[in-house]
């Protein structure tokens, strides 16, 4: 359900008090006897709100030191570089993990600059540091790296986030993360007793290492994309990166390719207060959301389109895109992904593995089942969790890696891995590359594939649950399924493992011929994610919707 004030401009009373949630960070004491308190890993790290003890400076220090521990038992003994995004905990909470990876002889390599690090530059500094003499990546051995970053991605201003990459540079897997949340647990009760350094001495420490990430990642750039093409086809770029860590990149970008790029609102604010609301009532920096983009967008239809050919948006960690066309507005992940893979995966990366696949989470759209059908590509459909195209992206099985929720990497020009998380950079400025070398924007391109494989119709529905219904969701038996037809059509298959790599969906997906939906349980919140899509109408996506509820409720009742 949208809410009432969705796309309107953020209103005094939508603003965070600043100061509140920073004192609150230290001041409030979690309870570890509360299950909504203690540290929980989602599909990237922990996150919550220092305002009701579900992100404080004690859940901070008890990660940190698991952390170190993980990675002493890991025998991962090179630096861990540091990154963190513009929300307002992330600075305090940054603080926190220096004062504890410095106590336990940990190397850290913070910004040089002192600026802001979006989540694909720590991705790219973590793999560039373990690649070896060949250009393969190194797992074992000595001076491995590792990293941090202190991200909530794109959610509300009162939240904070801390997710922690492995030395593939990449989310950690469920494992790790469960064994890093369970002793972080266990410390969290006397986390005044873990041993930290004041921060005033730690930043001075020899532990502490000057990188700058900014032009380590701008200089890479140019063997991901083709910026030739861009610069020599005159295709004006505009970018807004919604206050968020990437502000000062796009500059750099402009000044080292010599391309048309201009950053439309290099604004910075803990508050957002120049975001317009998203579907839910809330202030939420997504770039793929047109409620959250509406300021934008309205912006460019009074007159703002002159000057550009088209805009790209990130978010405030830079792991997520939006890409903006005019007479189209902002697309729809799905749509982008689709009409990315027939480009990509058309000839215009020759020097890419032989047989390398398309990756999609089995919730993104079938549209890209039917572009990759089309030109003979594999499709690798793995669980929902850019986790799962860590693996296959360093194996070359897939050379893109996608998700409906507007987070994509692919490999580098010559075929050898860029990030094994998501980039929110590098997909804008594919769309200046596709648009330069095909002469069509990404929108005229989607509505080509349209006409070639059908309309569809997509929509995510969250309904709110509790966590036994969440358990049984997670754990479903197939069998329980007995409803036969789907908005109409047969029931052709019922999952819960997905075909890409066998995984467990953790829920379930059903599909017919043309219609399908997908339910799993959210990892952070007491809801239940309901996926579907329909290539017959809007009004069979209604019917996919209602019938996948119904099934649902009956396969998890108690």
């Amino acid at each position: 359900m949208v809410a009432k004030n969705a796309g309107m401009p953020a209103t005094p009373a939508d603003l965070i008090n600043v100061d509140e949630v920073l004192s609150k960070y230290y001041d409030l004491i979690p309870n570890p006897e509360n299950p909504a308190e203690r540290v929980s890993f989602g599909t990237s790290g922990h996150r919550g709100t220092s305002l009701n003890g579900s992100f404080n400076e004690a859940h901070i220090v008890s990660i940190t030191q698991a952390i170190a521990e993980e990675r002493k038992k890991s025998g991962v003994t090179g630096p861990l570089y540091l990154g963190r995004d513009t929300h307002a905990l992330s600075l305090p909470a940054w603080k926190s993990a220096i004062e504890v990876l410095v106590a336990n002889g940990v190397r850290v390599r913070i910004d040089s600059r002192d600026d802001y690090t979006p989540t694909p530059v720590v991705s790219q500094a973590i793999l560039t540091h373990n690649r070896a003499e060949d250009g393969s990546q190194r797992f074992e051995g000595e001076d491995l790296a590792d990293g941090i970053v202190v991200t909530p991605s794109h959610n509300p201003p009162s939240n904070g986030g801390f997710k922690y990459d492995p030395p593939t540079g990449g989310p950690a897997p469920s494992e790790l993360t469960n064994a890093i949340a369970k002793r972080a647990n266990e410390l969290l009760p006397n986390f005044k007793q873990i041993k930290r350094v004041p921060f005033e001495e730690a930043i001075k420490s020899e532990l502490i290492e000057r990188f700058d990430f900014r032009q380590h990642y701008v200089d890479d750039l140019e063997n991901v994309i083709d910026f030739d093409s861009i610069r020599n086809a005159g295709v004006r770029l505009g970018i807004d990166p919604l206050g968020g860590a990437s502000v000062n990149y796009w500059p750099a970008i402009a000044e080292k390719y010599g391309i048309n790029l201009e950053v439309i609102n290099p604004t910075v604010d803990p508050q957002w207060g120049f975001m317009t609301i998203d579907h839910d009532g809330k202030i939420r920096m997504d770039p793929s959301s047109q409620y959250a983009m509406k300021g934008l967008v309205d912006r460019l239809n009074q007159g703002a389109w002159s000057k550009y050919d088209l805009v790209g948006g990130a978010d405030p960690d830079a792991d997520r895109h939006g890409i903006v066309c005019p007479d189209w507005g902002v697309m729809n992940p799905n749509h982008y992904i689709a009409v990315v893979v027939e480009y990509l995966f058309s000839g215009h990366r020759p020097n890419w593995p032989a047989h390398t696949g398309i990756g999609k989470t089995l919730v993104s759209s079938s549209l890209i089942d039917r572009v990759a059908a089309s030109i003979n590509a594999k499709l690798v459909e793995v669980p929902v969790g850019f986790k799962w195209f860590v693996d296959p992206l360093f194996t070359g099985e897939v050379a893109f890696g996608g998700e409906e929720s507007s987070g994509m990497t692919f490999l580098r020009k010559g075929g050898r891995v860029w990030t094994t998380d998501k980039d929110g950079l590098i997909p804008d400025l594919l769309a200046a590359e596709i648009t330069a070398v095909t002469g069509k924007n990404p929108a005229q391109l989607h509505q080509e594939q349209v006409k070639r494989f059908g309309e569809s119709w997509y929509k995510r529905v969250d309904t709110p649950t509790d966590l036994q219904t969440k358990a049984r969701l997670a754990a479903v038996d197939p069998q329980l399924v007995t409803a036969k037809t789907l908005a109409g059509e047969e029931i052709t298959n019922v999952m819960i493992t997905a075909p890409g790599n066998n995984a467990k969906i953790g829920g379930i997906k059903v599909t017919t011929k043309d219609n399908w939906f997908a339910a799993r349980p959210s990892g952070t919140e007491n809801i239940i994610k309901v996926y579907a899509e329909s290539f017959v109408s809007e009004e069979a996506l209604d019917q996919a919707i209602e019938d996948a509820q119904d099934v649902v409720a009956k396969a998890t009742q108690a």
